[in-house]
């Protein structure tokens, strides 16, 4: 019967406290001031953020795209090592955290997708220039800069989206002053040790750098139905990286990479019934009117998930005066085992006890992927001028191969599967783009780009095995289908930057998106494969950046509106708990966001980023399935159609209206160096886990701060921390096919952290 993810995701975990090793959700909306902190240096005008937005070192303020940016400095100073940390720091970003894929899927202004199929992402991400696929998400550390575009990407950068990237930068093997090491040990004995050390500097023929990163959490849930007191949500997690670089002349640059990642722990951890009926608040595992206790759960079945992703990337850059030549091949490849009780709880009502409420039958399922494979190759020419007429032209080339295996088993803890289903997908994908830019002497500078896509992807899957009894109505075995898709897009985009004053920058963007048509394949418990046909994205945005108190402070605003047609959209479960995509005839957005930074005195430091954003879901002929558990949904019935509900006018699920953050810092000297303080705060506003709206699935709101306080030199920063202090409880996702079930975001944490930069 029931199907998920049976760990929704080894990155989920990882990326929930990856970040412990200092502060996490530390919230900075243009963290540049943060670097000058760091440095100890918090007096006088603030210094340039430097961007590589256009595949070119840019003055953020003068770059035609509502990009934030966190340089190395920053991303040390408030230790921003995962994708909840990031999310928390850019006003427009959510990560949107399901039970639906093998990863965590970004979503910008409201734009995503959630899928077990990996099908197209809205957001793309980049490690050194290189498009992550699947299960292949890499680790944060050792990175000199981490850059979020807003708003439709493609004739700059490899891989279309319509919804923007995020892009990585590690530090390379010829940085110099980058070395350094740190540990740290924090609640539930989670210790984080973290080393980089390169052997050269840019004058160097041959350099190298290895970085290596190693996170171990013991288990801090207690199944209470284990005779164990603690066996749950614990893991270890390694990953190291080796780059050589060579430059045999001033003009040929040769830079190698391997990264390797393993992990092993726990699997997502589903409680059932954490809501009542009529309510999204979270409930005890006593029922309504007990407290709620993230240490504690009852559950019978199986839980354990590895991953293992090897990636490796070759890029060269050769500089022939009027412009450079860039080629950039990469292969990565991963494999994942998860499993979970997927019931959230014991027994059913078949069995003798059952809980937490009602269990009407046990779920266990899991997901294999014995392998992704990924090959991308792309080659670029540019030219080197500043001033005057400048241009970029590029080809790309993606080649993607995943199988996925999936089992259900009988009951919690049988070994031997009852059904198996097996998917292969293969997508490629063809892209060739080119951009113009021209600066007047006015300081007018125009820039206009375009992009030819060709995309093709083709599934085939089958049940083989199925010997569950018949009158569970599965049917069966299922004989192999094959489904293709494909098409051929040109897409673009028009900006202009206009300087007012010496502190003032307007600028303005139009942009064509292009999302690929993806297929589910999921058939553990369906029969029928499903196609979602491709998006279009037109976006529009404005905006300020500027600068004022001579330089101590920093404003930018930014306003878009985005009109997307046959978006994209999966249907997770409900009644017949089957994933399907579907197509929204339109989904019309719009917002702003708003950054400020300043440091009024010397030692202070202030940032804060708000955003909003509206969007809904326009076709009055689109119908979901409800929750099959009793929950109150509040959409109106399809006439004739019990469970089924119009999703007409909702907002798009995981997707908050308000996202805001704000952080404090100050800074005293002491000695040879200062003792500094540092808080951070971040809120999102109300969610709704699933396309439909209810009042069990959904979540108010939440609210999340972090506190840091140490003494540093410019050599060793020793400190203590603490996450969530005010230890909130916020549900982050569900599940809806069997009974309440919730998942919910991380405890309270302390640690201590010591770091030596050499």
């Amino acid at each position: 019967m029931p199907h998920y993810h049976s760990g929704s995701t080894v990155m989920l975990r990882h990326a929930a406290l990856a970040g412990i090793s200092a502060f996490a959700f530390l919230a900075s909306a243009v963290p540049a001031i943060a670097d000058e902190a760091a440095a100890g240096d918090t007096a006088g005008a603030s210094s340039e953020i430097m961007v590589t937005a256009r595949r070119a070192e840019e003055k953020i303020q003068d770059v035609p795209v509502a990009v934030v940016a966190f340089s190395a400095a920053a991303l040390a100073e408030q230790r921003i090592a995962s994708e909840p940390d990031l999310q928390l720091a850019t006003p427009g970003m959510f990560v949107r955290q399901t039970s639906s894929s093998n990863q965590l899927n970004y979503a910008l202004r409201g734009q995503s997708i959630d899928s077990f199929s990996y099908a197209a992402p809205a957001v793309l991400t980049y490690f050194n220039e290189v498009q992550t696929g699947g299960t292949t998400a890499t680790s944060f550390f050792d990175l000199q800069s981490i850059q979020v575009l807003k708003g439709p990407q493609g004739t700059l950068f490899g891989r279309n989206t319509p919804a923007g990237i995020v892009k990585f930068d590690t530090v390379r093997p010829d940085a110099v002053g980058k070395n350094h090491v740190s540990l740290s040990w924090g609640s539930f004995n989670t210790i984080n040790a973290e080393a980089g050390v390169g052997s050269g500097d840019a004058s160097d023929v041959l350099s190298a750098r290895v970085s290596a990163l190693y996170q171990h959490r013991d288990n801090w849930v207690d199944n209470i139905d284990t005779p164990a007191d603690k066996d749950l949500e614990g893991f270890d997690d390694f990953a190291a990286r080796m780059q050589i670089q060579a430059k045999p002349s001033d003009q040929l640059t040769l830079r190698a990479t391997v990264q390797l990642r393993m992990f092993e722990g726990s699997a997502r951890l589903f409680r059932a019934n954490a809501f009542a009926t009529g309510s999204n608040e979270l409930i005890g595992l006593g029922g309504t009117g007990t407290e709620f206790d993230r240490e504690k759960t009852r559950a019978d079945g199986l839980n354990y998930q590895s991953l293992t992703n090897v990636n490796t990337a070759f890029t060269a850059e050769y500089d022939a005066g009027p412009v450079t030549i860039t080629s950039v091949t990469s292969y990565w490849y991963g494999n994942l085992k998860s499993r979970g009780d997927i019931d959230g709880g014991y027994g059913n009502q078949y069995a003798p006890t059952m809980g937490p409420g009602f269990i009407p039958f046990s779920a266990q399922s899991r997901d294999d992927v014995p392998s992704l494979d990924q090959f991308t190759q792309e080659l670029r020419i540019a030219s080197n001028n500043t001033t005057g007429l400048g241009y970029q032209l590029g080809v790309f080339y993606f080649n993607e191969k995943l199988d996925i295996t999936s089992y259900d088993y009988s009951n919690p803890t049988d070994v031997d599967p009852s059904a198996i289903a097996v998917q292969r997908q293969d997508s490629e994908a063809l892209g060739v783009f080119g951009s113009l830019n021209y600066q007047f002497e006015s300081g007018l500078k125009l820039q206009a780009g375009a992009r030819y896509n060709h995309d093709k992807r083709t599934m085939v899957a089958s049940r083989p095995y199925d010997v569950r009894p018949a009158f569970l109505g599965f049917g069966g075995p299922v004989a192999t289908q094959t489904a293709s898709v494909g098409d051929d897009v040109l897409t673009w985009d028009l900006s202009a930057t206009m300087p007012m004053t010496q502190d003032v920058n307007l600028f303005a963007r139009v942009a064509k998106g292009y999302r690929a048509p993806s297929i589910q394949g999921r058939l553990t418990y369906g029969s029928t494969l499903s196609v979602a046909d491709s998006e279009t994205t037109m976006s529009y945005e404005a905006g300020l950046k500027s600068s004022f108190l001579g330089g101590k402070a920093r404003f930018n605003l930014t306003g878009f509106y985005f009109s997307t047609d046959n978006m994209q959209l999966t249907a997770v479960g409900g009644a017949s708990n089957f994933t399907t995509l579907i197509n929204a005839d339109k989904v019309d957005g719009y917002g702003f966001e708003a950054e400020l930074e300043a440091r009024p005195v010397k030692g202070l430091v202030l940032t804060a980023g708000v955003s909003y954003n509206h969007n809904e879901i326009k076709d009055p002929n689109l119908y979901v399935a409800g929750c099959a558990a009793a929950c109150t949904v509040l959409d109106p019935v399809r006439a004739g159609s019990s469970g089924i509900y119009s999703i007409n006018g909702n907002q798009l699920p995981q997707s908050p209206r308000w996202i805001a953050n704000w952080t404090a810092g100050y800074s005293a000297p002491v000695g040879n160096g200062e003792v500094y303080v540092f808080t951070d705060w971040a809120y999102r506003s109300k969610v709704q886990f699933f396309l439909y709206e209810s009042v069990e699935f959904s979540d108010d709101n939440m609210l999340e701060g972090g506190l840091r306080i140490g003494y540093r030199t410019g050599k060793f920063d020793i400190a203590a921390f603490a996450r969530n202090i005010t230890n909130d409880v916020s549900a982050v996702s569900g599940i809806d096919f069997n009974n309440l079930t919730a998942m919910v975001n991380e405890p309270r944490l302390f640690g201590v952290e010591v770091g030596i930069k050499f």
